[in-house]
């Protein structure tokens, strides 16, 4: 066998190196977070009232992530005609997992709060992979002190439960807990529908705290332009996306997955919408839950769904917008 020249670098394909987000560097001291973008796995799915295994999501949201970094030089879209993430034009680290403290919510709760605390102390935008979605309350408990906020939520469900039997920091609380927080001024629900974790109790406490809540069907009938127009402009936005928001013909591996939901570019043209409008401060994804989808299709969609996200909100603000 002759001799590889490697002048012009690796070819370096997906399935080959150590898995990192995006084939990002891996950054083990978070006191030393030198980034725009810093991705942190939380894999706790102690909320779950159903089927457990979005532990696993962050591993494979990762794993799904090398597929869209090949090293081309960044996204091109030709139906926008813009290269999204062109190279080397965002920092963006990997910082690993929280540690989890099996049974126990409070400790681990914490260990993700103090962690996107660290993010943010460095300046950088965190995207955060679930877990389910218990994991939102104590990300958006770090975020004290950097609001008045705009929460976007996508998911099939309202997550909006008080408590019950004493629990208020599992799956179905996290909006609640989020909307108690003096710095989340303002939120709009997008994609609830159905049979769903909540009463009408909670949707008139979601309403009464300020929510905009818009099922599948609303939001077809509005569009994108008048979903945009009912989020306020200018104001900074939090993204947390359930991937069961998502209809299960494309998003199967997830522990309650919900019928009628949404399409990719329903919910990509909204984002891309309130990336041009407002600054993204934040996102989390949860609920993938890999053993339900043996074809990794849902941990592929979730690494897409990010990826193109966060092309839309470095690009608009390389723009002066968003």
């Amino acid at each position: 066998m002759g001799e590889f020249n490697y002048d012009s670098g690796r070819l370096n394909l997906p399935f080959v190196g150590h898995c990192t987000f995006a084939r990002a560097p891996a950054c083990s001291d978070w006191a030393t977070i030198d980034a725009e973008v810093a991705v942190l796995g939380v894999p706790n799915d102690m909320g779950t009232q159903y089927r457990p295994g979005a532990r696993f999501g962050p591993r494979a949201i990762r794993e799904a992530s090398t597929l869209f970094s090949f090293g081309h030089g960044g996204a091109y879209d030709f139906e926008d005609d813009v290269t999204y993430l062109p190279e080397a034009s965002v920092r963006m680290v990997d910082l690993g997992d929280v540690d989890i403290v099996h049974t126990d919510m409070e400790r681990s709760h914490a260990n993700a709060e103090l962690a996107v605390r660290q993010i943010l102390q460095a300046g950088a935008m965190p995207v955060v992979l679930g877990g389910d979605h218990s994991i939102h309350a104590p990300v958006m408990a770090a975020f004290a002190g950097h609001g008045p906020l705009h929460l976007l939520h996508f998911d099939a469900h309202l997550d909006f439960v008080d408590q019950r039997h004493g629990v208020r920091y599992g799956h179905g609380n996290s909006l609640r807990r989020s909307s108690e927080m003096d710095h989340v001024q303002s939120m709009t629900q997008l994609g609830i529908r159905n049979v769903s974790s909540s009463n009408r109790t909670d949707y008139e406490a979601a309403r009464a705290a300020g929510s905009d809540i818009l099922s599948v069907r609303d939001v077809r009938r509005l569009g994108t332009a008048g979903v945009l127009e009912r989020i306020p402009a200018g104001r900074p936005c939090y993204i947390t996306l359930d991937i069961d928001g998502f209809d299960p013909s494309i998003a199967p591996g997830t522990g309650t997955p919900s019928h009628g939901g949404f399409l990719y570019y329903e919910v990509m043209e909204i984002i891309q919408g309130v990336a041009s409008r407002n600054p993204v401060i934040g996102m989390d994804l949860v609920e993938v839950a890999p053993p339900y989808d043996p074809a990794d299709v849902t941990a592929i969609l979730a690494a897409q769904v990010l990826l193109n996200a966060l092309g839309y909100v470095f690009h608009a603000r390389s723009h002066g917008s968003g």
